[in-house]
C-alpha cells in the first residue's frame, strides 16, 4: 500500500531540529575562526551540504501548501488562480515524496574518504594481474570525479600485476567516497584468456576487495600500549630486497590481532604513519560492525576470504560482459568499465539500497 502523503505533524519533529541545526551550522560557517582548523570546517561544511535540499525542499513545500490555500481562495474570482490551484495541488505530493527519500537516514559513513585493499585470490599469477586492473578501473574512476588518490602499500608480482595492494581515495567535493564505493566490498572473478596460457582456454580466477571508511584520529583512539610494532628490510617480486635499511614496519593490535604492514615509503616514519592509516580505518569497521550485528549490518557482503563462491561481481572478457549478482545488474561494456566508467554500476547498487529504505519507512 502506497504510503499516505506527508503532513506538516508527519514533519514537525524531524525538522525542527533540522532547521535549527542548519541555522547554527550557518552561522557557524560565517565565522572566520572555525576556517582556521580545515578539518573542523570540512566537517561542518559537509553536514550543511547534507542539510541544504532538506531544507530547500521543505521550504519550498511549506511555500507551495501556502500559496494553495490563497489560490483555491480567489479561485472563485479569477480562472486564472483555479489552475493555479490545480498546478500546485499536483506538485505538493511530488516536493512531499522527494522530502520523504531526502529524510530517509544516511549512512554515517557515506561522507568519509576510504582505504580499499584489492588482494589477489584464486588464479595465481592472473588472479595478480586481475588485481591491477581493478586498482586500474577505481583509480581512473577516481580521477573522472576529480577524487585524490594514493597507493599506501603494495606487493607487486612478478608479471605486473599486484599480490597486495592498498589505496586511499579522497574527495574533494561534499559527496564522500563511501557513498559511492562502499558496496565493492567482496569477491570480483574474471573470466578471461590469461596470458600464461598458451591454449587459448578461458579461465576464471578471483580477486578480493575490500573497503573501509577512512577513519580520524578522533573516530579511533589507539592506545600506543596496544601495538606490536616490528621494523624490516622491504623486498620486491620475487622476495629481492629493494631496501639496505630497515624501513618496512608492521604493527600489530594485540586487542584484536589485527595486523598491518606497510613498505612503500623509504622513511620508516612514513611507513609507519601509513600502517597506522590502515589500523584506524580497519578497527573502525571492526567496531562498526559488531555494533551493527544484530541489524545485519550492510557490510555482510565483504569477504575475508577470496573464495570464488562468494562472488558480488563478475568481469567477463569474451562477452564485453559485466555483471553484478547481488542487483541483477548487467552491462556490456566492460572495456568501458575497466577504463573507469563505473557510474552506472555503482548507481545500481545506490538505487537498490534507497529502494530498500523506502520500503522499511514505508
Amino acid at each position: 500500500m502506497k504510503r499516505p502523503y506527508l503532513t506538516k505533524k508527519d514533519l514537525t519533529v524531524n525538522l525542527d531540529e533540522l532547521l535549527k541545526e542548519y541555522s547554527e551550522l550557518e552561522l557557524q560557517l560565517a565565522d572566520p575562526a572555525v576556517h582556521a582548523d580545515q578539518n573542523k570546517a570540512r566537517t561542518l561544511g559537509r553536514r550543511y551540504s547534507q542539510l541544504t535540499p532538506i531544507v530547500g525542499t521543505y521550504r519550498e513545500l511549506d511555500s507551495a501548501r501556502e500559496d494553495l490555500t490563497a489560490a483555491k481562495e480567489l479561485a472563485g474570482e479569477d480562472e486564472a488562480f483555479a489552475a493555479e490551484a490545480a498546478e500546485l495541488a499536483e506538485r505538493i505530493p511530488q516536493l512531499e515524496e522527494k522530502l520523504r527519500h531526502l529524510l530517509i537516514p544516511r549512512d554515517p559513513n557515506d561522507d568519509k574518504d576510504i582505504i580499499m585493499e584489492i588482494k589477489a585470490g584464486e588464479g595465481g599469477e592472473e588472479s595478480a594481474l586481475f588485481a591491477g586492473d581493478l586498482l586500474r578501473m577505481y583509480l581512473r574512476f577516481a580521477e573522472r570525479l576529480g577524487w585524490k588518490t594514493e597507493v599506501i602499500d603494495s606487493q607487486p608480482s612478478d608479471l605486473g600485476g599486484y599480490k597486495d595492494v592498498t589505496v586511499g581515495i579522497r574527495a574533494k567535493g561534499d559527496e564522500g567516497v563511501w557513498s559511492r564505493l562502499k558496496f565493492e566490498g567482496g569477491v570480483h572473478r574474471v573470466q578471461r584468456v590469461p596470458v600464461t596460457e598458451s591454449q587459448g582456454r578461458i579461465h576464471t580466477s578471483a580477486a578480493g576487495v575490500l573497503v573501509y571508511p577512512e577513519a580520524e584520529e578522533v573516530d579511533v583512539q589507539i592506545d600506543p600500549n596496544d601495538l606490536r610494532i616490528d621494523v624490516y628490510r622491504s623486498s620486491g617480486p620475487g622476495g629481492q630486497s629493494v631496501n639496505t635499511t630497515d624501513s618496512a614496519v608492521r604493527i600489530t593490535h594485540l586487542p584484536t590481532g589485527v595486523v598491518v604492514s606497510c613498505q612503500n615509503e623509504k622513511s620508516q616514519l612514513q611507513n609507519k604513519e601509513s600502517a597506522l592509516r590502515i589500523l584506524r580505518a580497519r578497527l573502525l569497521a571492526i567496531a562498526q560492525e559488531e555494533a551493527e550485528a544484530a541489524a545485519q549490518a550492510e557490510r555482510k557482503s565483504q569477504v575475508r576470504t577470496v573464495d570464488r563462491s562468494e562472488r558480488v561481481r563478475t568481469y567477463n572478457f569474451p562477452e564485453n560482459r559485466i555483471s553484478d549478482h547481488r542487483v541483477g545488474f548487467k552491462a556490456y561494456n566492460l572495456d568501458q568499465v575497466l577504463d573507469g566508467e563505473l557510474t552506472a554500476v555503482t548507481q545500481a547498487l545506490i538505487d537498490a539500497e534507497m529502494a530498500e529504505k523506502l520500503a522499511q519507512h514505508s
